[in-house]
């Protein structure tokens, strides 16, 4: 009796997570009795299809009810209101009413959201506005994987109201799309279009497919056990609950360290979910695209939650106007940040400089050319685009820091990109000059890590500016061959690109300063805690070094550092490579393969901690 209470009942101190084996029991019986509804001479039929998309919805609800007991009803919901409300856009849809019926989905979608994951915030928020003293009595709890399912049902109904698909006819099959278990709680974000077609083909698995997902599904456990938990319990959690126990570089290593053990830890769920996917007949899209090969922020955030990505460019920085223009979407957003900050900062000042500074520039780019125009409204959408993203990840005023920043670090890359050399070398000597100086007269530890990065891309940007005057008058440099010409130009190339990757790496991970310091944390304290968080690590980073605890460091936590160097190889290492050893997996004889299985898992199982870490995106 209290074995099956155990197996059926919900316990929140053990979700079903995909590095315990009680998943991998769970879904050994779910598979076999998948191979078995499929199998016989009749697998293609109708029916048996349907079959089996109702089996794995209702495994899909068991595996939700075990990660988020009574939640399943929020789910439930959802599922039902906007597979009746598709139908009723579908019978109006050359009406006013269609666009009233998207209302009341939106509505319905993102009121369960940002009750339960904005109540504490937009409470602080109106506190802060109106001086009031309004408190949430009960604790508000996340439920897993809210954020993922909402968007992903917002993405059907607009494309139903867009005529892009039509509405699912079987709620079942509906329920079917929206709760796939493998990527219910953690994404990939999968619109409709791609995976509703996926439910009516007949189930193959080749036996090339078949080496190919059980290699994601181990790619993935190592990725989250080994690297990601290692790096995480060996010194980065240690840092970030107390960053003033430990020095500037040991705080700066751990930063960098995050970095990687979030990729590992987000990715290998991907990874997982995509291998576990495909051994029942799906597929789901790519998520990652190695994003620290990124040479720009733009780039990184094409290959960073691709999903997510897609997502906020459909259904947000389009309808904004894009970088074709913009309207009152564009205007009404800025106006919400500008207030939101001011709230929890208590600057008015800076709510009303932000919402003026953007109203100019949309004025200003009136009066220039198209191509000028749509660098500014692209800039002013995206940088939208991105502040909201960050507030998708959590009600923090930390993530609105973190979406902000990477707003303007994609806008200033892009600008940048335009400036000729020489006003290029000019600003960079005129912002390291004024840091510099910030850095003398403050004596503050903020300044000090501005200006100190500031000096580094001074002195490579004056190699690459003697470089680039070198180059471009041929009185200053002897004639050359044509072949001494072009494998300078390799060379040149790749070492910029080198220069660019490192750029948008150490960029990206100290936006993550603010990403990590407001994860794991209650939301009712989120915003101080996180802040103190972030500051204290500045102070440490930005403060003085001592050299001598450096060698310490990295002979006690030489494991800890040689993971990190070996992540970030691999993850490095030319994409072709990485295919022709997952190929190559695939295609080993079914007894080497399971003997590779069991040896990586032997390995992998050495790794795991007495304390399971859940997956990150799961608060999420």
């Amino acid at each position: 009796m209290d074995l099956i209470k155990h197996i059926f009942a919900f316990n929140a101190d053990s979700p079903l997570l995909f590095t315990q084996f009680y998943f991998w029991a769970f879904f050994a019986l779910v598979y076999a009795l998948f191979a078995l509804l499929l199998s016989g001479p009749k697998a293609d039929n109708k029916s048996r299809l349907h079959l089996r998309n109702i089996y794995l919805l209702f495994v899909s609800w068991f595996f939700y009810y075990k990660t988020s007991g009574n939640f399943l009803l929020i789910l439930a919901f959802v599922t039902l209101s906007d597979w009746i409300i598709a139908q009723r856009i579908k019978a109006n849809r050359e009406k006013l009413m269609a666009k009233v019926w998207l209302c009341i989905s939106v509505a319905i979608d993102l009121g369960f959201l940002c009750y339960f994951k904005y109540a504490y915030f937009f409470t602080d928020a109106f506190n802060d506005l109106f001086g009031t003293h309004y408190t949430i009595v009960d604790q508000i709890i996340l439920p897993v994987g809210i954020s993922f399912y909402i968007f992903q049902v917002i993405s059907y109904t607009a494309d139903v109201y867009r005529g892009r698909i039509e509405p699912v006819k079987n709620i079942l099959d509906f329920g079917f799309y929206v709760s796939f278990f493998p990527q219910l709680v953690a994404g990939p974000i999968v619109r409709a279009e791609e995976f509703i077609p996926q439910l009516y083909k007949p189930f193959r698995l080749s036996r090339r497919v078949f080496g190919v997902a059980v290699f994601w599904i181990l790619n993935g456990l190592a990725k989250k056990i080994i690297m990601s938990d290692y790096l995480a319990v060996n010194l980065i959690d240690r840092v970030f609950d107390n960053p003033l126990l430990f020095s500037g570089f040991e705080n700066l290593f751990a930063l960098f360290a995050y970095s990687l053990q979030v990729y590992a830890d987000f990715s290998g769920y991907t990874d997982i979910a995509i291998g576990v996917a495909m051994l029942m007949g799906f597929y789901l899209p790519m998520n990652f695209n190695s994003p620290y090969k990124s040479q720009s922020p733009q780039e990184f955030w094409r290959r960073w939650h691709m999903s997510l990505g897609r997502w906020l460019k459909t259904y947000l920085y389009i309808p904004l106007g894009g970088n074709r223009t913009v309207g009152f979407g564009t205007y009404f957003w800025i106006t919400v940040i500008a207030l939101v900050s001011a709230a929890l900062t208590g600057w008015w000042i800076l709510a009303l400089s932000f919402w003026l500074v953007a109203v100019l520039f949309a004025i200003i780019a009136k009066r220039l050319s198209e191509t000028k125009q749509k660098l500014i409204y692209s800039n002013l959408n995206s940088f939208i685009t991105q502040v909201i993203g960050g507030l998708w990840h959590g009600a923090s005023w930390n993530f609105i820091i973190w979406g902000g920043i990477n707003g303007f670090g994609m806008i200033i890359e892009k600008i940048w990109r335009g400036m000729n050399w020489h006003l290029r070398f000019t600003l960079i000597t005129v912002l390291t000059a004024g840091l510099c100086a910030a850095d003398y007269y403050t004596n503050l530890p903020v300044w000090r890590l501005f200006a100190v990065w500031a000096a580094i891309l001074w002195f490579i940007d004056a190699f690459r500016y003697i470089y680039f005057l070198c180059n471009s008058d041929s009185g200053l440099t002897a004639k050359r061959s044509n072949s001494e010409t072009v494998q300078q130009s390799k060379t040149v190339t790749a070492l910029s690109s080198a220069w660019a990757v490192l750029q948008t790496f150490v960029f990206i991970t100290f936006t993550r300063l603010f990403f990590r310091s407001s994860s794991n944390l209650d939301p009712a304290t989120a915003n101080e805690v996180a802040w103190e968080t972030a500051k204290n690590m500045v102070n440490q980073i930005g403060g003085a070094w001592s050299n001598a605890i450096i060698p310490d460091f990295l002979w006690e936590y030489r494991w800890v550092v040689a993971m990190f160097i070996a992540g970030m190889v691999i993850h490095w290492l030319p994409t072709n490579w990485k295919r022709r050893y997952r190929l190559a997996f695939s295609a080993m004889p079914l007894w080497l393969m399971v003997i590779a299985v069991c040896l990586a898992i032997i390995v992998i199982y050495q790794f795991v901690t007495a304390d399971m870490q859940p997956f990150i995106y799961f608060q999420f």
